[in-house]
């Protein structure tokens, strides 16, 4: 049995540097909030972030670690990362399991190796259904499509969530297999398990006030007369 119960909601708390709800206290807030409201399993970024939420909320946490450089992995890329993340007390490990660079000497395959061996569960994020399917293959105890339509620098993500590979996972992996990616309303939450998902995380739609906001921003300039 995995700690991610089946069709629940996932809910994404994180924030970036420049985000005014950056911090462990307004993540942790967000966690309890979305706890009330009856999610499921939390994904959260960083140890510090982690820490909180695990001190204040009662649901299994998905805890990454994104580590910024000059390649383009970074959500989970070495073993140290890992390591950092289980010691505050992430239960699921997150990490990319695509085949592009990285930072330091680290493969995805050694880094869910060492979740495993700590006896945490592994999130594997891919982008297609040959990823997903060696992240299976390697002991990850769930696939997501977190990273479709991210891997290509040279083409812009498309509009949505990516239902074709959603499906293509379910009939490739034995395995768990999470919607991520693009989820914007109930409606396509729902779908999504309806093509097949495990349980779906939903992180901007819910969290990010800032991003709910620019969106009804633009809907309404057009209409905006300068009166």
């Amino acid at each position: 049995m995995t700690l991610i119960p089946k069709g629940c909601l996932v809910v994404s708390c994180q924030a970036r540097v420049d985000n005014p709800l950056h911090g462990p206290q307004h993540m942790a807030a967000m966690a309890e909030a979305a706890e009330q409201a009856g999610a499921g399993t939390l994904r959260a970024n960083g140890p510090a972030d982690i820490a909180e939420i695990r001190a204040r909320t009662s649901l299994p946490v998905i805890g990454i670690n994104k580590i910024f450089s000059d390649a383009p992995v970074y959500i989970t890329p070495t073993r140290e990362a890992a390591q950092a993340v289980l010691d505050a007390g992430a239960q699921i490990v997150g990490l990319d399991c695509t085949e592009r660079a990285r930072e330091g000497s680290d493969t995805w395959q050694q880094v869910m190796a060492h979740v495993l061996e700590a006896g945490a569960e592994v999130f594997a994020d891919v982008s297609s259904v040959e990823e997903g399917r060696r992240a299976a293959e390697a002991g990850a105890t769930y696939v997501a499509s977190t990273l479709s339509g991210y891997t290509d620098p040279a083409a812009p993500p498309p509009e949505g969530p990516d239902y074709d590979l959603i499906e293509a996972l379910v009939a490739a992996v034995p395995v768990p297999v999470i919607a991520e990616g693009r989820i914007a309303t109930p409606e396509q939450a729902a779908e999504a398990l309806a093509r097949g998902a495990h349980a779906v995380v939903v992180g901007t739609m819910i969290t990010n006030p800032r991003s709910i906001t620019q969106g009804f921003v633009r809907a309404l300039a057009p209409q905006q007369t300068g009166v």
